[in-house]
């Protein structure tokens, strides 16, 4: 069978197997190495922070949530304490909105999430709204655990992955024109 079916179905069937690999990669997970000692003060910027908390997460929590985020080049905000009971933060089916400022940042491509007490939290989701870069979701949608940063690093994989796709699409699209001359 010669012609260009043969090649339609061989992308077809690359775009859907990077489309599935790519999104079995965004769960969070636990970075117990995680250092928020690394903050350079270059530079002031504002960033409005968007924590939406899940249906199924506890009523209210009294845990301590603390929030780290950041681009690929070191540039990293950290907010110790956003929690404030007083002010019913975080209390199931809700949004909080923060105002944090921190050293100016590129696109912002890791998340951190440190909880620590005894009622358990659950986030739906983190949205990032930089100076310098588009606003980011990190979806975690997964109970925090107790006294380990919990999140998203996406920086290295993120660069990583875009150029071995680029350079398996490059293959695929060789092979493909190949086995459409073949048959």
């Amino acid at each position: 069978m010669k012609g260009p079916i043969p090649f339609l179905f061989s992308l077809i069937f690359i775009f859907f197997t990077e489309v599935e690999s790519t999104s079995l990669q965004l769960q969070p997970r636990a970075f117990g190495s995680f250092n928020v000692s690394y903050i350079q003060n270059l530079r002031s910027c504002s960033y409005t922070v968007v924590i939406t908390t899940s249906c199924s997460s506890s009523k209210y929590t009294r845990d301590q949530i603390s929030l780290a985020f950041g681009d690929a080049y070191g540039n990293q905000i950290y907010s110790p304490r956003l929690d404030d009971p007083g002010t019913r933060t975080f209390e199931r089916c809700s949004s909080d909105t923060f105002q944090i400022t921190g050293p100016c940042a590129y696109q912002i491509c890791y998340v951190y999430l440190y909880r620590s007490g005894p009622d358990g939290w659950k986030p739906e989701s983190v949205k990032i709204y930089g100076y310098n870069s588009r606003a980011v979701t990190f979806i975690y949608n997964a109970y925090i655990p107790d006294d380990i940063w919990y999140g998203f690093n996406l920086c290295q994989s993120a660069s990583t992955s875009n150029h071995q796709s680029v350079s398996r699409w490059f293959v695929y699209v060789i092979l493909g024109f190949a086995i459409t001359f073949l048959l």
